[in-house]
């Protein structure tokens, strides 16, 4: 049986979780308390982080290069187009999401607001997480430009680039912390992405002691 070694609400993780779900790709998923750096989980991943796939007796490390590698070996339904110049777009907005938006908003905002309770690492500093709210402003309103000249984020068809992209918003919406009427057009995205039979199983995640927001599971919101 494929497992895939992961934590609720990393991005990272989740970008694969759907990746796996869209090409209908069987796996049971193990929850991992990867800072507690077990050996176990060492010998897996040496760099110590989620997610960890095995497949096929393989285990594979980093989210892009797992989900580039399922690409591959799992062509249908396709997640990335045929010409470089558009596979060059999706890499770069993936490289988008999990590098500055991570770095500007995700890990401000849910490293103070979710893991430092359930690393028990203190209370969030406001300051932390006004910075993370603030910039994710800036993210939105590029969303909407990108939204506003294509389809999906990445050109005419959906591709890792709009999972990478909701994999970080649905993280945020669990603690609701995005702002959906900044923009129609980003909201719209993100409900076709939502209503997707591949968004279900995030949809189900519940953290112990935190539950998610009201609107995080309606598809109509």
């Amino acid at each position: 049986m494929n497992r895939l070694y992961h934590v609720a609400l990393s991005p990272f993780c989740r970008k694969v979780r759907l990746t796996l779900a869209e090409k209908k790709i069987e796996v049971e998923l193990v929850e991992e308390r990867y800072w507690e750096q077990h050996p176990d989980f060492l010998r897996r991943n040496p760099a110590g982080k989620v997610p960890v796939l095995r497949i096929d007796s393989r285990v594979m490390s980093e989210s892009q290069a797992i989900c580039e590698y399922l690409e591959e070996t799992v062509p249908q339904p396709p997640l990335m187009p045929r010409d470089a110049e558009a596979r060059y777009e999706v890499r770069r907005l993936c490289a988008w999401f999990d590098d500055k938006f991570n770095e500007e908003v995700t890990r401000k905002v849910m490293g103070e607001r979710v893991w430092k309770k359930i690393m028990k690492k203190g209370y969030p500093d406001s300051k932390t997480v006004k910075e993370g709210l603030g910039a994710i402003k800036y993210h939105l309103d590029y969303m909407g430009w990108l939204l506003d000249q294509r389809r999906w984020l990445a050109g005419d068809n959906m591709t890792l680039a709009d999972f990478a992209a909701a994999a970080h918003l649905s993280c945020l919406d669990y603690i609701s912390d995005v702002d959906w009427n900044r923009s129609e057009t980003v909201k719209d995205w993100y409900a076709k992405i939502k209503s997707r039979p591949a968004f279900r199983s995030l949809l189900a995640d519940q953290l112990p002691g935190m539950p998610p927001s009201p609107q995080y599971a309606e598809l109509d919101f």
